[in-house]
């Protein structure tokens, strides 16, 4: 039976994957448990394991652009270390990475094969560990890049809609930042089933299917939860400027998943459903 090892279990992508692991061999450790940087502590994790799952990250988007170096550590480096390892193990090693590989200006979804060219730190972290991992394991390794995260086990942006609409009567959110809401839930089970068939190496985009605003996403999110969506108020990005760029358009291709022979992950309004209605944004 197929040995998974999971580095940052404790997140939010890192506890979905362990839910749909239930049952098999897995061992999940945190970043407390194992600093992906260190590579004789990383040898001795993955060793006896057949795949490697790496949901650690440095995700703090406006903190990288001042602490590049610590997210190159953990976005760069580790992942390097990792493949290293899993190459040295015979082992299959499956990256995560994101949307901000790529600069948003595009108006038609990214394919796998775009050519990166991030905006910021942390999208320059991350596709310095992309290239790490394709360049160490070609022939082993799966990338798979996934964009605005919401799941049960962390703080994210559905979380803090619902929190907001307790205390405010009224929300203010952007229209002109478009992308794909990705519940970690349904991104777990495509990681696992990407690896049990077996996929050729390469990049897979892991996103919910559709498209749509921050607005479009508050909204439908207040209609799922019983709220209002009319106490949704549109605005545009200069009304929150951050230090960090944000892609305007972050709409991802999936064309890569018939190389698997896999369905695309679902419609994002779907998965909001669902995801609702297994209780994901319950206080």
């Amino acid at each position: 039976m197929t040995r998974f090892l999971i580095t940052g279990a404790s997140g939010m992508l890192g506890q979905d994957l362990q839910q749909v692991l239930a049952g098999r061999p897995v061992t999940a450790l945190s970043r407390a448990d194992l600093d992906i940087t260190d590579q004789a502590a990383v040898d001795e994790a993955v060793a006896g394991h057949d795949v490697v799952l790496n949901a650690a990250a440095y995700t703090k988007v406006d903190d990288a652009e001042t602490h590049e170096a610590d997210a190159y550590a953990v976005n760069a480096t580790g992942p390097g270390v990792l493949a290293t390892a899993a190459t040295a193990a015979g082992a299959r090693l499956v990256q995560i990475s994101t949307d901000y590989v790529f600069p948003g200006t595009g108006t038609t979804p990214y394919s796998e094969d775009e050519p990166t060219d991030p905006l910021g730190a942390y999208g320059r972290t991350k596709a310095a560990g992309e290239h790490a991992v394709r360049t160490i394991a070609p022939d082993s390794s799966l990338v798979v890049r996934t964009a605005w995260l919401y799941g049960a086990g962390g703080p994210n942006f559905a979380r803090t809609m619902v929190r907001l609409a307790a205390t405010h009567d009224t929300v203010s959110v952007v229209t002109d930042q478009v992308g794909q809401p990705t519940w970690t839930g349904d991104l777990a089970r495509q990681v696992v089933a990407l690896v049990d068939a077996d996929a050729p190496a390469g990049v897979y985009h892991g996103t919910n299917g559709g498209q749509g605003s921050w607005y479009d996403f508050t909204r439908a999110i207040f209609t799922e939860v019983g709220l209002d969506p009319e106490r949704v108020l549109p605005t545009d990005s200069s009304a929150f400027v951050r230090p960090a760029p944000r892609p305007a358009y972050s709409v991802l291709g999936h064309d890569g998943w018939a190389r698997a022979g896999l369905a695309p992950m679902r419609d994002w309004r779907d998965a909001l459903h669902a995801a609702v209605g297994a209780g994901v944004l319950s206080a």
